[in-house]
């Protein structure tokens, strides 16, 4: 009579560990779809269409952008100012996405790695690797901090 009631139980709680597995996939994978969007607003439509007001709406006002050859900035408007610089360039510089992981930073947000390629005027010139923390806030996604490393040149 104790088999049949423990086996029951069994079968009920490997039912509910499923349905939480399924749930927890199901969050990952539109968390990884809402990522890749804003990646998409930043990169191909702000920063490769030079779309300005696009641009500040995603970066938070404490910006912190670390670069490996530059160092750290901490100022939206330095970030902005550099941005209208690139923009009114002759040469139009835009950033194609290679690959990227990202992953939820419990409550607060998301984490994103990868590697892109920039390219000036359609030709690649080099390559780089970032790591961007995403917070979510009322609904939203802001960027609030960028690792950009390893940048190489493509040799031609």
């Amino acid at each position: 009579m104790k088999k049949p009631i423990l086996f029951l139980f069994i079968f009920l709680i490997s039912g509910m560990i499923k349905a939480q597995t399924n749930e927890q996939v199901l969050k990952m994978a539109n968390l990884k779809t809402e990522i890749i969007k804003m990646d998409s607003l930043l990169f191909t439509v702000a920063f490769n269409e030079c779309k300005t007001d696009l641009f500040k709406k995603i970066i938070a006002d404490d910006i912190e952008f670390f670069d490996d050859r530059s160092g750290l900035n901490n100022s939206k408007e330095h970030e902005i100012k550099t941005f209208n610089e690139k923009c009114a360039r002759s040469e139009k510089v835009t950033r194609k996405l290679n690959s990227t992981t990202i992953d939820k930073l419990g409550d607060y947000g998301a984490v994103q790695l990868g590697d892109h390629t920039f390219l000036v005027d359609g030709v690649p010139v080099g390559t780089a690797k970032f790591i961007h923390i995403w917070e979510r806030k009322n609904n939203e996604w802001i960027l609030k901090r960028i690792v950009s490393y390893e940048h190489r040149p493509i040799k031609k």
